[in-house]
């Protein structure tokens, strides 16, 4: 498949005359920087920033502040302003790794997407540009953090490139895989094998029909909402002890931080987490056997996760048929993007025309931010390699399952 970019303006700027404060072009060299560890000083800017369309959910209020309560850590968030404007926002979450403090963005290799907080009106710089910015970057950090990790940033999203661009330092090994949509669900379809795929999900449904039927879960009730998130926990964890992985859901802060995301208030159609699951009638009465949870915000939909348990109808693949109901349902509520997430896996290949890659952005801040930053490039780039060389992907992953196994 092709790489290709989501091409999409930026809202047009003001009319004629004096041009507003929002649409005067900004620039790196007139930033103030300063580092702020109390979230709530901040939420009006922040709430104002994260509405901007470019900018990803993975950085809203929320979803930083749902990350910092289950990890009982507080954040290292850096603030640039113009003229008393916040004009970028950076949330860093500062972990030690073999000794050195690593700052990373809330999240960490949960989020799909990270752009940070940054208005559109800043102009998209070079790296001499930059300069300045570093410096004031490394001042204001050196008292927390020796290397900043800003991970799974795409340099090109929705026709516009990031202003950090040009600090790129290595691709990441994983790319991340979307599908168009339109407000016509045959429309949608018809960027794929629309012919198969319709075949398909009638054959899937006639397979779960004759299994007792279904019912298409959208958890709502917030006892329903806690309850179906923690089937998750077991369905991925009995899924991914089947196959010798390790399970990445375990740690208590992580179910934690998917618990709070739960409890985060809408915002219009603006979910930081919404259960769907593919819940049985009749003999199955009640079993779950697909769940998925997705976020959205503005016109962008992202599968965060997704589970199934096949102990009943697998040759109805509940997973893809949720998925079908799930993008149905986002092409009728006026969204246009659906992001399958990062990972390369046969099923998002199978829904998706787009294909982003994704970039790493490191930044020594200290001394042993330098000496850290050369191996975790090497290790990302390995990491790169091994997952296109397919013969060499598929023997690892037996390694590993055959040492989770023995440890287990």
């Amino acid at each position: 498949m092709q790489t290709s970019r989501l091409i999409e303006e930026l809202a047009p700027a003001g009319t004629s005359g004096s041009p507003s404060r929002e649409t005067v072009p900004l620039r790196f060299t007139q930033i103030e920087m300063a580092v702020a560890t109390d979230m709530a000083d901040l939420k009006s800017d922040w709430h104002r920033l994260q509405a901007i369309k470019l900018n990803s959910l993975h950085q809203g209020f929320d979803w930083c502040e749902a990350w910092a309560k289950s990890h009982g850590r507080t954040l290292a968030v850096v603030v640039g302003r113009i003229d008393g404007r916040a004009v970028f926002i950076l949330p860093l979450d500062i972990v030690l790794e073999k000794g050195i403090r690593v700052a990373r963005l809330p999240g960490n290799h949960y989020n799909n997407l990270n752009t940070g907080l940054f208005d559109p009106a800043l102009e998209v710089a070079s790296a001499a540009e930059l300069k300045p910015f570093l410096h004031m970057l490394r001042t204001a950090l050196s008292p927390y953090a020796d290397l900043v990790v800003l991970d799974c940033v795409p340099l090109s999203w929705r026709g516009s490139r990031h202003p950090l661009g040009a600090l790129a330092t290595t691709e990441n090994q994983n790319h991340s895989f979307q599908l168009p949509l339109f407000p016509n669900f045959e429309t949608t379809l018809a960027q794929l094998n629309a012919k198969t795929r319709r075949k398909k999900f009638r054959s899937q449904s006639r397979k779960i029909e004759a299994a007792g039927g279904y019912d298409h879960v959208i958890a709502l009730d917030a006892d329903e909402k806690h309850a179906l998130l923690d089937t998750f926990f077991r369905q991925k964890a009995a899924r991914l002890k089947m196959f010798g992985l390790p399970d990445v859901f375990h740690a208590s802060e992580i179910r934690d931080f998917f618990h709070r995301l739960m409890d985060a208030p809408n915002d219009g159609t603006d979910t930081s987490l919404t259960l769907h699951a593919i819940r049985m009638r009749g003999e199955h009465e009640g079993h779950v056997v697909a769940i998925a949870g997705v976020s959205r915000k503005g016109d962008h939909v992202i599968c965060q996760f997704s589970s199934i348990d096949d102990s009943i109808c697998p040759e109805a693949s509940p997973g893809e048929l949720l998925f079908w109901l799930m993008i149905e349902k986002s092409c009728h509520e006026g969204a246009t993007l659906f992001d399958f997430g990062v990972g390369d896996q046969p099923y998002k290949r199978s829904w998706c025309s787009q294909e982003t890659v994704l970039h790493d952005i490191l930044i020594a801040i200290t001394p042993k931010g330098s000496v850290l930053k050369p191996l975790m490039v090497l290790a990302t780039r390995a990491k790169a390699a091994v997952k296109h060389n397919p013969r060499l992907y598929t023997l690892l992953q037996k390694l590993r399952a055959a040492k989770t196994n023995k440890a287990a």
